[in-house]
């Protein structure tokens, strides 16, 4: 646990992370305020209108030649001979709680003399640190539990895709929007006619929150895990809040 960002992560994987953890303790707290004072989950489950529109062959061509027009980078989208045509989305991860990834644990024999070293499969939970992002090469008919099984892939994440969705963020008159993609939808699509600008679209893997945590669907080593998590997460904001309130304490006491 860094006492700068309190990014944690297990003893053995601490020479493979490397943050820049130069910055005061809190020095993004006020950020994250803004974030989630901004951010307002429309909880609409059902497309905007331009994202129903349906597109001929002959103007998805013209879409992709704007869209790579537009970009400043070479993750250019390209039309196949089927008519369907690939791409790239950037994801960013903006998970809370904890994932697990599988571990290897060496175990000697129990037998005397007869060193039998056998693999045990274990898992380790740790935070992905913030702003993680990850773009990925998908097809047209790409579907978003397809994104969410891809993503989890990548950084070897064994937790169940159930638990995760897939949102889209759009910016609108200074509020930010958020909405959960069905598992049919085709994010490549939806990028397609949004255009490049990430403030007109841009996609968040987030916990699927459904309002009620099914907590049978994690195992025990998972929950003493959040249970430690946890009580740290008190601390700290216990913490933070004495910090506080001292600081009050001492300004009034120099007003006085």
């Amino acid at each position: 646990l860094s006492p700068d960002c309190s990014f944690t992560c297990h003893y053995r994987c601490r020479a493979l992370v490397q943050l820049d953890c130069g910055g005061p303790p809190g020095a993004g707290d006020e950020d994250d305020g803004n974030e989630q004072v901004l951010e307002k989950d429309t909880n609409v489950d059902e497309p905007s209108e331009w994202e129903k529109t349906e597109l001929d062959q002959a103007q998805v061509e013209k879409r992709i030649k704007e869209y790579n027009s537009q970009i400043n980078s070479n993750l250019f989208m390209s039309l196949n001979k089927d008519g369907s045509y690939t791409g790239f989305i950037k994801v960013q991860l903006k998970l809370v709680r904890p994932v697990s990834v599988p571990a290897t644990k060496r175990v000697p024999s129990l037998q005397a003399g007869r060193p039998h070293p056998q693999g045990v499969k274990r898992r380790t939970s740790f935070y992905l640190p913030k702003g993680t992002v990850k773009h990925l090469h998908i097809l047209s008919h790409t579907r978003a539990s397809e994104v969410i099984d891809a993503l989890l892939r990548k950084f070897t994440v064994i937790d169940n895709p159930r638990k995760f969705a897939l949102f889209e963020r759009s910016e609108k008159d200074e509020q930010v929007y958020l909405r959960k993609l069905g598992d049919d939808e085709q994010p490549l699509r939806l990028r397609l006619l949004a255009g490049p600008s990430e403030k007109v679209l841009s996609f968040i893997l987030k916990e699927n929150e459904t309002g009620e945590v099914n907590w049978d669907a994690f195992t025990l080593p998972e929950l003493q895990n959040f249970l430690l998590i946890l009580q740290r997460e008190e601390e700290e904001h216990l913490r933070r809040l004495r910090h506080r309130y001292a600081r009050c304490r001492q300004k009034m006491q120099e007003a006085l």
